[in-house]
């Protein structure tokens, strides 16, 4: 049986519109150095990450608290595509798309929503679909072992982005009801629609950064062929 490899992870661009990525060469072969060295500096929780308790909880789990099982491992792949721009992911929605998850399952919860919207324009932020407290319960109650996303999963991530308001802390739905409870999310994953099984492998391996609230992460979904 042979093995099917998909990329899941978003590129880290120093043009992206809402994070600020410093890179620079601090040794160059155009300036005569023999060796290249690039020097790169973002927020933990831009492009690809996995967010971790303490993103949220003062007393919560870091990073490096995880283990290698939480983040590798068996996944899900619950498709939610059929859900609309700027609508709420049910419970029902879950829950039709969900009955093959599995206790101790990764879950890529996937919209497609990379395929509409780019992550690059204010519109994958504003228009997107979101989650709603009763799905996450939902998702919660089948014992996942961890979650990932494809779209900015939180109703709430919009105004962060537009700066118009800021949320109250319920308002971020998943990270109240997934991530406080114990369930590692991984942000921003691309590319699911690649995927054609709806079990796969799952390996998002984060950088191992020491008391951390999250880390970025290269991500990946391997699939029987």
């Amino acid at each position: 049986m042979t093995k099917r490899t998909i990329d899941l992870t978003t590129p880290i661009r120093t043009d992206h519109f809402r994070w600020s990525v410093d890179r620079k060469e601090v040794k160059s072969h155009a300036a005569g150095d023999f060796a290249q060295v690039t020097w790169m500096g973002w927020v933990v929780h831009a492009f690809t990450h996995v967010d971790s308790a303490r993103h949220f909880d003062a007393e919560g789990k870091t990073t490096d608290d995880l283990t290698l099982d939480q983040v590798m491992g068996t996944a899900a792949v619950v498709d939610v595509s059929a859900v609309g721009p700027d609508a709420p992911i049910t419970e029902a929605a879950v829950a039709e798309a969900g009955d093959h998850i599995l206790e101790d399952d990764i879950v890529l919860l996937r919209s497609g929503w990379d395929k509409v919207e780019s992550l690059d324009t204010p519109e994958f932020w504003t228009r997107a679909p979101y989650m709603t407290v009763e799905a996450c319960r939902w998702l919660h109650a089948k014992g996942l072992k961890a979650i990932a996303y494809d779209f900015p999963q939180d109703r709430c991530i919009r105004d962060y982005v537009t700066g118009e308001r800021m949320p109250a802390f319920e308002e971020n739905t998943t990270h109240v009801e997934l991530l406080l409870k114990g369930v590692p999310m991984f942000e921003y994953l691309c590319n699911m629609t690649e995927i054609r099984k709806d079990r796969v492998e799952f390996i998002g391996l984060p950088l191992k950064i020491p008391d951390c609230d999250g880390a970025p992460v290269r991500a990946i979904a391997i699939e029987d062929t």
